[in-house]
């Protein structure tokens, strides 16, 4: 006879607000300091790595990144390059013809509207060539420190595990405004790095580890699991 390990009734009951709060209170004691695992030394630098993370590990962009800088350091010496130059450089991550092209296109705005810098503004982040809200947030929050949520495959795929978002939110944009609605503005920018990573190192797509998860007594997924074993 197989016996099944049975839900805990308050993993099913929790309010929504009782799992941030305990989510949360656990990620500023566990990772009060957290950033983005990207390399960059400028802003410029920054969105040309979010822009080549689309669809791509951080670790592979990480692994062309530093030959692109060299020869391309600021908007300026990559808006007088062609694609195919650019593609040299990024040749080994998703999707590298149009990566290639949006960084050039976007870095030839940049000089032509910007003076080479990369805007603070939402609205003319997204007129960027290759910009999308994801990436937009992700330089809201990291670049300018503002409170924005940048959702990403982790965070949508996390926060819908850990019952935070209910089943409606089905889209990275419906999870964006729940997950701003009960996340005080202070933790927003630090929120996405916690999410993201937890989905990148524990709650993983295929196979998440919830043997060592903070959040296994309470998580509805992992209950789940645990009862089908």
């Amino acid at each position: 006879m197989v016996f099944r390990k049975k839900m805990p009734t308050f993993a099913l009951i929790m309010r929504r607000t009782e799992r941030y709060q305990l989510v949360l209170d656990h990620f500023r004691k566990d990772k009060p300091e957290v950033n983005t695992e990207l390399t960059f030394g400028s802003n410029f630098q920054l969105l040309v790595a979010v822009v080549l993370s689309a669809q791509c590990t951080d670790k592979r962009v990480n692994q062309v990144t530093p030959a692109l800088f060299h020869r391309y350091p600021d908007a300026r010496s990559m808006a007088e390059a062609e694609p195919e130059d650019v593609l040299e450089y990024v040749s080994s991550v998703s999707y590298p013809n149009s990566k290639a092209l949006h960084l050039v296109q976007l870095s030839r705005m940049l000089m032509e509207r910007y003076d080479g810098e990369v805007p603070g503004d939402m609205d003319q982040l997204l007129q960027l060539p290759g910009v999308g809200r994801k990436t937009a947030n992700v330089m809201q929050a990291v670049a300018f420190g503002r409170s924005a949520m940048a959702v990403d495959t982790h965070v949508f795929r996390v926060s819908h595990r850990l019952g935070l978002v209910p089943p409606t939110a089905n889209t990275p944009l419906k999870v964006e405004r729940e997950l701003m609605k009960h996340i005080p503005e202070d933790d927003v920018p630090r929120a996405h790095h916690w999410l993201l990573l937890h989905g990148r190192y524990v709650c993983t797509s295929r196979k998440p580890h919830c043997q060592r998860c903070p959040f296994a007594t309470f998580c509805p997924y992992g209950t789940k699991e645990a009862k089908l074993r």
